[in-house]
């Protein structure tokens, strides 16, 4: 198993059309080979008034999530990413796990 996560620090003031941007968005993942799941997570504001939001995308291996990044869906995703980045402060950071334990219930 592989999971991608990209880290956004937003403005506490942008926060609530960063997380709409996301809910109303189609990804595209779930025609994808080897995707398995995909969770939008927010932490808490920090003292600098700024709310960190993860995007959490798990695929059967990496050379699945490689794939994905080079696919056409991708792209149709991310075509409008440049204009969005005014609600983040930097750019996201990028964080790719490959899974040494899993456990359920």
């Amino acid at each position: 198993m592989y999971i991608a996560m990209n880290r956004f620090k937003v403005p506490s003031e942008n926060a609530e059309e960063f997380e709409a941007l996301w809910l109303g968005r189609d990804s595209h993942l779930k025609d994808m080979e080897g995707f398995v799941e995909f969770h939008m997570l927010k932490g808490p504001e920090a003292e600098d008034g700024t709310v960190l939001f993860a995007s959490h995308t798990v695929w059967a291996d990496e050379d699945s999530f490689r794939a994905w990044t080079r696919s056409d869906a991708f792209r149709e995703a991310h075509k409008n990413a440049g204009t969005t980045r005014q609600l983040y402060v930097g750019a996201p950071q990028f964080e790719g796990f490959t899974t040494i334990q899993h456990l359920t219930r």
